[in-house]
């Protein structure tokens, strides 16, 4: 019998553990530990950001789930890893429970194979003054920060009516190397598109603010797509649809400090300079969580597992930004030093960014972070799963099930606003996430036949079909794994 503790129950957890259980007998025992009990559709966050959804529409409790189909679970938050046991333990990882009488009890999780899916913490501590929910500035990471987000946004729409002078809205990232500018681009369209249907559009100004050095970057350095049958750059795409809505836009930035109405940033030039708002929603800096390991005597490893996230089958060496190629990207997210441990998702630390990096005359870096939220989330910890099962099956390591950003497409549906009638999306398909500038040297990395983007009120259709989707497949309903990652 093996045992394969899943930590971490969002799109790569959840995913994991559904695909083990499937293809597992009920001799191998499959355990989730994660310190949230709902599982959510994070993609829909922004739907509840603006009101249009609540966050019941979106999540759904896990316990009942997985005690029906034989999933093991623990509502805790993992404190240490000790990948080679003690001398009274296998390999395991120290827990703390977070909820009912266990609360706050210690206790050593054995395992055969461990699947960190733990994702990013929202380290909002690196902006000064980035508190979700206070000083006007909101969040939408997490259906309660979008919740509060939907108020704070109410609250402008009602000033917005009686109000004589214009207010200003101000969105995007809200640190130096922030990522996830997707759903900051995407939050900022339903805004847009909300406040117009409330006819209040003319009394808001709207501006995006991001550390991106040109619009459209969006962390994967930009890209050259099909557009209607013709090639056109990411960053004229979205210059094209801000100045179609009449939102302005401030690049190169990178906030230092939130205070009450005002955000404070470093620009590519190296000046300081302010931007004024009356609400906001600034996507803060991702990073590891901060875990420790120890080996069998006790002794520190950490440098063994961790580099701010988990350390995986990636090229760290340090190079020059002309020597990165897409061979540098994992390929199983196994742990070099532990085979049995394993990081999907965000949770791995990647070799690199995507974008160049860039540094302001002050030494400040100011770009995206790689994204690797939604879909690589659910395929790596698929191929994850899938290689766990096989080895298990076969008694011995195997490790065919291989997946690189480098040569993995991701597609994107971006809300342009909510509505059956007067919704819109932005569809974007990028093959592959890493750029390859060798092998499609002429079209800036990417195959442009699998690059392309549309705009229109079907993406909004296709959106909301993957949401539901997406909610019946977590929830593993009848034949859920037809539904692709």
């Amino acid at each position: 019998m093996s045992k394969i503790v899943i930590l971490g129950a969002g799109i790569a957890g959840h995913t994991a553990a559904s695909h083990l259980r499937r293809k597992l007998s009920k001799e191998h025992e499959v355990l989730v530990v994660s310190p949230n009990h709902n599982y959510q559709w994070i993609p829909s966050n922004i739907w509840v950001g603006i009101g249009r959804m609540n966050p019941q529409e979106i999540i759904f409790p896990l316990p009942p789930l997985y005690k029906k189909k034989g999933i093991n679970y623990k509502q805790a938050k993992v404190v240490s890893f000790h990948p080679e046991g003690d001398s009274e333990h296998s390999p395991y990882v120290k827990v703390e429970y977070v909820f009912g009488q266990q609360k706050g009890e210690i206790e050593k999780v054995t395992y055969d194979y461990l699947i960190n899916a733990t994702g990013p913490k929202l380290a909002f501590e690196q902006t000064e003054g980035l508190n979700p929910g206070t000083n006007d500035v909101y969040s939408v990471c997490t259906y309660d920060h979008a919740q509060h987000a939907a108020s704070g946004l109410e609250k402008l729409i009602e000033k917005a009516k009686h109000s004589k002078e214009k207010l200003k809205v101000l969105i995007g990232t809200g640190h130096a190397k922030a990522t996830c500018q997707g759903a900051a681009f995407e939050y900022i369209l339903n805004v847009e598109q909300e406040l117009r249907r409330r006819k209040v559009r003319d009394k808001v100004e709207i501006k995006w603010i991001s550390n991106e050095p040109a619009l459209g970057d969006f962390g994967m350095d930009g890209m050259l797509l099909s557009y209607g049958g013709k090639p056109m750059k990411s960053s004229e795409v979205v210059e094209m649809v801000f100045r179609d809505r009449g939102i302005e836009w401030v690049l190169g930035a990178g906030v230092t400090k939130v205070d009450e109405g005002t955000v404070r940033y470093e620009n590519l030039e190296g000046e300081i300079k302010t931007e004024a708002f009356d609400f906001a929603m600034l996507i803060p800096a991702f990073s590891g969580h901060g875990f420790n390991a120890y080996d069998k005597q006790g002794g520190d490893i950490t440098d063994k597992l961790f580099k701010g996230f988990m350390i995986v089958d990636a090229d760290y060496a340090p190079k020059p930004y002309e020597e990165w190629t897409v061979q540098d990207w994992p390929e199983t997210y196994q742990n070099p030093s532990y085979a049995n441990i394993f990081a999907p998702g965000i949770a791995f630390a990647p070799p690199h960014s995507i974008s160049k990096p860039r540094k302001s005359p002050n030494g400040t870096e100011i770009f995206p972070s790689p994204p690797r939220t939604g879909m690589p989330s659910g395929i790596t910890a698929k191929l994850v799963a899938d290689n766990i099962i096989d080895t298990i099956k076969n008694g011995k390591a195997v490790l065919k099930h291989k997946g690189s950003m480098g040569n993995m497409g991701a597609a994107c549906i971006a809300s342009a606003g909510y509505g059956l009638t007067t919704g819109s999306g932005i569809s974007i398909t990028t093959f592959p996430i890493v750029p390859d500038y060798k092998k499609f040297e002429k079209t800036g990395g990417r195959d442009i036949k699998k690059t392309f983007g549309d705009i229109g009120l079907a993406g909004h259709w296709v959106k909301l079909a993957l949401h539901y989707a997406f909610i019946y497949k977590a929830k593993m309903k009848p034949f859920w794994w037809l539904i692709p990652e």
